[in-house]
């Protein structure tokens, strides 16, 4: 059983949540994101936070957990908390990306947190996939032609191999001062990534837009 946790960035469109979101995954709405999980038509199992950002009266006879605003981490973590407590390993975090870039990037971090916890997390837009490699191998058929990149995290560096891909590399060593990992394409049903040695940030383009 998975962990859907939706948080409140102000770019998330609840028709995007109400389609990613599956009749049995166990949400939790993190403080904002009960808002759009509303929007969506989506009762939650459990909602959390300190209420900084949804001021509303909550209407659905749901668990509540209410934080000090003062606290040491922020809802999504504490979110993560409760569901590792809850018994729950694979996670889905919506309406996490977006907004405020420190916001995000709190979001990003998050992965490696749940990662170090024997979790595996996803986070999901309509725009992009992001998700946390630790050593082991990886494909992804179902993505092909998207763009994608792959940079270090958490780490110096990171030993990758590609295979069906535009840039294939064979026990490559990308350094976090370089982002040699930019751009590259699923070319293959066959797309295939390794990790020998760190972890790694995976970022799928699901959608192409070019600046």
């Amino acid at each position: 059983m998975r962990c859907v946790i939706i948080s409140g960035s102000p770019e998330t469109n609840p028709n995007f949540i109400k389609q990613a979101v599956k009749p049995d995954d166990y949400v939790i709405c993190a403080d904002r994101g009960y808002e759009f999980a509303k929007l969506a038509g989506i009762e939650p199992d459990l909602i959390v936070g300190d209420f900084d950002s949804y001021k509303e009266k909550i209407s659905v006879p749901c668990e509540i957990v209410k934080l000090n605003p003062h606290k040491d981490d922020t809802d999504t973590i504490h979110s993560i908390d409760l569901a590792f407590e809850k018994g729950f390993t694979d996670f889905l975090l919506l309406g996490a990306l977006g907004g405020r870039t420190d916001h995000t990037f709190a979001n990003i971090t998050s992965l490696l947190y749940i990662a170090d916890k024997g979790g595996r997390g996803v986070l999901l837009s309509e725009k992009e996939r992001i998700e946390l490699l630790k050593k082991g191998e990886y494909f992804y058929k179902e993505y092909l032609g998207k763009t994608f990149s792959l940079f270090p995290f958490g780490c110096d560096s990171v030993c990758v191999s590609y295979k069906g891909v535009e840039y294939p590399l064979e026990r490559y060593t990308l350094k976090s001062s370089v982002p040699l990992g930019i751009s590259n394409v699923f070319m293959s049903e066959k797309s295939e990534i390794k990790i020998y040695d760190g972890n790694a940030i995976l970022i799928i383009n699901l959608k192409e837009e070019y600046i």
